[in-house]
């Protein structure tokens, strides 16, 4: 979390503070609920501005709010560019045929009634292995939204699928960069960080599992029709190579992720490998390979389902997710540099009683600063430091207050549309929003595992279930034989 340029500034009152977030979230609702429209952007531009002049009355200088703005987008500038590398690694390799071999082949190896609780279980061992829960959407998950279309699955369904297991994935893999983030800022253990979230993470888990494999049987039995999965293998393998050569790309990208490397250089050179195959197996040229990676490729094969499926990808698919992230992070960055969140946090610390308390404001915490500044990594920052302190106050270990940010941070990020976790799911996965459809959004309350686990994490936070308490609380209350033995040494001393 950045530094205040100007720290003799006192720190706004509550009611000051929620002025703009109270007014922002207004005006949303307005304009997505009244008047029908859901292009949150100027909304948020507003937000800024309210934000600004809010901050101009308590000393600040434009420079102060524009720096704060800036320093969140700069931070955010490698999701930005991964967003853009994913929009032409998207288009490059359904040209070559990747996308298309992989939704071949799952309709031939997948059973219907299994699919949902299948793409769950899938994205979450790739997710886990590599650690990227973004790689996984624009790779795997992409093929799987494919797949399910052609079973009849709705995209919503699909979608919530994917996104439980990629973000779950993501979130217990010592190599995801938000894991460790939320175990540096508490000041843990990162393996001890990953084993304590295994009792909110298992049981979200089982129950989404569950709920899919019960949702997936339905859904095959009513709506899985066989002419059109016939139709769609017919037209994946008359318009594409099904070979091993469309592999190589996805491949390279998994071997990538898997050694760590950062996810843009990775996902670029699945964007290259796939342009080199697309060129050798379907001898287009330089010109159109460009023009896919702008404007999406193109096909017709006279299956309007299967073109709707394939037509896509391209850096002008991700312009309205970019725009939208840098309005809702330019947000945010002001709220931060105004300190109306440090008031905020403060505020609600004044009225935290106990630990049960605690632990619950800590994961409503992560999650309302997902949902008012848009960014993830800031989600998980600022409460894992403003919180830390009270933990040992309460003799309760930093560990709950790590599992409670991953929860709160990690896992709701992609359910929130102008979250930069969201927007890249929005956008990958090709869920748009028209005038008077929102059914789209039904992804986020069909991805059972990610607010399953805040919820069951609240629960135990209220039940004293699963809290762990801090190693000096421990010894204090139940000292070791060793603790003892040396207690008594000491006094024979004495």
């Amino acid at each position: 979390m950045q530094k205040n340029n100007a720290p003799n500034l006192a720190i706004p009152s509550l009611g000051l503070a929620l002025i703009p977030i109270i007014l922002t979230i207004a005006l949303l609702g307005v304009q997505i609920f009244y008047y029908d429209d859901f292009t949150p952007h100027i909304a948020l531009a507003i937000g800024f501005a309210i934000t600004a002049l809010v901050g101009w009355s308590q000393g600040y200088r434009w420079k102060d709010i524009e720096s704060g703005a800036f320093h969140v987008l700069h931070v955010a500038m490698p999701s930005i560019a991964t967003l853009i590398v994913v929009g032409m690694l998207v288009s490059t390799w359904i040209a070559s045929g990747t996308v298309p071999m992989l939704i071949y082949y799952g309709l031939e190896l997948i059973d219907p009634s299994w699919f949902l609780a299948a793409s769950m279980l899938l994205c979450s061992v790739v997710s886990l292995s590599i650690g990227s829960s973004w790689t996984t959407v624009g790779t795997v998950g992409l093929a799987l939204i494919g797949i399910g279309s052609a079973f009849g699955v709705p995209i919503y369904w699909s979608a919530g699928a994917v996104v439980s297991g990629a973000f779950f994935g993501d979130k217990i893999s010592p190599l995801s960069d938000t894991t460790n983030l939320a175990a540096a800022v508490t000041e843990t253990n990162v393996f001890d960080h990953i084993r304590n979230m295994m009792p909110t993470t298992i049981p979200a888990m089982v129950i989404a599992f569950v709920i899919y494999l019960i949702v997936g049987g339905q859904t095959a039995t009513d709506t899985a029709q066989l002419a059109q999965i016939s139709q769609f293998k017919e037209g994946l393998s008359t318009h594409f190579d099904l070979g091993v050569l469309p592999l190589i790309p996805l491949i390279v990208v998994m071997a990538l992720a898997f050694f760590k490397v950062s996810p843009i250089p990775a996902l670029f050179t699945g964007f290259i490998l796939g342009a080199i195959v697309a060129a050798v197996n379907y001898d287009y040229n330089l010109n159109q390979v460009l023009t896919f990676a702008h404007s999406g490729f193109k096909i017709n094969t006279d299956t309007a389902s299967l073109d709707s499926l394939l037509n896509r990808g391209g850096v002008s698919s991700m312009t309205w997710v970019i725009t939208l992230m840098m309005f809702a992070l330019a947000f945010g960055g002001a709220l931060e540099r105004t300190r109306c969140l440090e008031s905020v946090v403060r505020s609600i610390l004044r009225l935290t009683k106990g630990f049960r308390g605690l632990q619950t404001s800590a994961i409503l915490t992560s999650v309302a600063t997902n949902v008012v500044s848009g960014d993830v990594y800031l989600s998980i920052a600022l409460p894992g430091r403003m919180y830390g302190p009270e933990y040992s106050k309460h003799g309760y270990s930093r560990l709950n207050l790590s599992r409670a940010i991953e929860e709160g941070g990690t896992l709701v990020s992609p359910l929130i549309p102008w979250n930069a976790g969201g927007a890249f799911v929005m956008g990958t996965l090709g869920l748009t929003v028209v005038s008077g459809d929102y059914s789209a959004l039904l992804y986020i309350p069909l991805a059972f595992a990610c607010w399953l686990s805040p919820v069951i994490g609240i629960i135990y936070a209220q039940t004293g279930w699963f809290s762990k308490k801090s190693d000096e609380e421990i010894m204090k209350t139940q000292p070791s034989s060793e603790n003892s033995a040396q207690s008594q040494s000491l006094k024979g001393n004495i």
